[in-house]
């Protein structure tokens, strides 16, 4: 398969999370009040708090971040909420303003870029998903994303998800190491490795049972 546009500088990898903000943001309009308060893909989190953790993410400094960690005594739990509960509104047309101000803001506290365009794709569709909504992200930023994921663990273990897995993507050039096959759609690839069982409903192979059970043994945290 043909090599789709490569996201690998930081400038590519920004511009790619301001596409997908402003394409959440516009998913997000109209919603209604029983679509906010649902239960998105992120287990702890309905659709309004992950918008909220979207903001805070963009919105939080690296030396404010490392002041919140050391705060939570680098409980990530604990440092998300309390982020988290700074940023939301008192109403969800506040929580989508203050995430419409932060649309085209930095990627994120640190300097992993990919791993904040891995945040935005993850939770786009933690939202989407539950809420029937539908987007795919160009090849590319699912292809960048899916690369960070199978190189390191960093905010999720989503290179020991896929541990001693072939996988392979079905819609772009992503494919990674050897053993029992795991193949599909890049972006259902990324949310596997990111702890989303939904995701396994649209993968395929042997692997997907192996994937499965890692997910529902909770080797993994989301």
């Amino acid at each position: 398969m043909a090599e789709p546009h490569v996201l690998e500088t930081r400038n590519a990898l920004e511009r790619a999370i301001h596409v997908e903000r402003s394409a959440l943001a516009q998913d997000l309009t109209g919603l209604s009040e029983a679509q906010w308060a649902k239960a998105s893909l992120c287990e702890r989190w309905t659709v309004e708090e992950v918008v909220a953790h979207l903001t805070a993410g963009a919105g939080t400094r690296m030396w404010r971040w490392l002041l919140s960690m050391l705060a939570a005594r680098f409980d990530p739990d604990l440092h998300n909420d309390r982020r988290l509960a700074k940023h939301r509104g008192a109403e969800p047309e506040e929580t989508l303003r203050r995430f419409r101000e932060v649309v085209a803001g930095p990627a994120g506290p640190t300097g992993h870029t990919a791993a904040w365009l891995g945040e935005t794709v993850v939770h786009g569709e933690d939202i989407r998903r539950p809420l029937g909504l539908v987007r795919t992200p160009p090849v590319a930023t699912t292809t960048a994303v899916a690369r960070f994921f199978a190189a390191r663990d960093f905010t999720v273990a989503s290179s020991s998800a896929i541990a001693g897995l072939r996988v392979e993507a079905t819609d772009g050039p992503f494919s990674t190491g050897s053993g029992d096959l795991l193949r599909g759609p890049t972006l259902s690839l990324v949310m596997g490795m990111a702890g989303r069982a939904a995701a396994c409903e649209d993968l395929e192979g042997d692997g997907v049972e192996v994937l499965r059970a890692r997910l529902r043994s909770g080797r993994r945290t989301s």
